[in-house]
């Protein structure tokens, strides 16, 4: 019967630790991010890829694009970057549901002049850093929300599929 008892608390035990100790997107797994950004700039539209390369750290590209506004003149925004993230899960013991992290993206923007705009052009590559967390209300599916500065956007709300 002691054999038992001590089965039953260690496989319980183990249970406990495994379900709460796990990262997010294990090494070799990605996911597809999509959603709309917010800025002072118009409303980007986002997609971008991660790739676990390590079990706390992903990299991959993202895309944006968004319309402005401004002093009679549309402007087009279309940001490609290159994204990296640590995942704060292992370091914090966060459960898998969850997603913590906080990274750096390399960003060429081109911010498009219409004609007769006597302005200055602002396109250029600006190195970006963001944080944010994701919620998996599904083993494949989860909610996102990012907080960063630049031009890229200044913080993205979406959705991130697991595949």
């Amino acid at each position: 019967m002691k054999k038992i008892n001590c089965l039953f608390i260690l496989l319980t035990l183990l249970a406990v630790t495994e379900s709460y100790a796990q990262t997010a997107l294990p090494k070799g797994e990605k996911q597809l991010n999509a959603g709309l950004g917010f800025s002072n700039f118009g409303t980007p539209i986002y997609v971008g890829v991660d790739f676990a390369v390590h079990d706390d750290i992903t990299v991959g590209p993202q895309v944006s694009y968004r319309s402005h506004k401004n002093f009679g003149f549309n402007f087009n925004i279309l940001v490609i970057g290159a994204t990296g993230n640590y995942h704060f899960n292992t370091l914090l013991e966060i459960p898998s549901d969850f997603d913590v992290y906080a990274g750096l993206t390399l960003a060429y923007y081109n911010w498009s002049s219409p004609s007769g705009f006597g302005g200055a052009s602002n396109s250029g590559v600006e190195l970006e850093a963001q944080i944010g967390g994701r919620y998996y209300f599904d083993t494949q599916w989860g909610v996102n929300l990012e907080f960063g500065g630049g031009n890229a956007s200044g913080g993205k709300v979406g959705i991130s599929y697991k595949f």
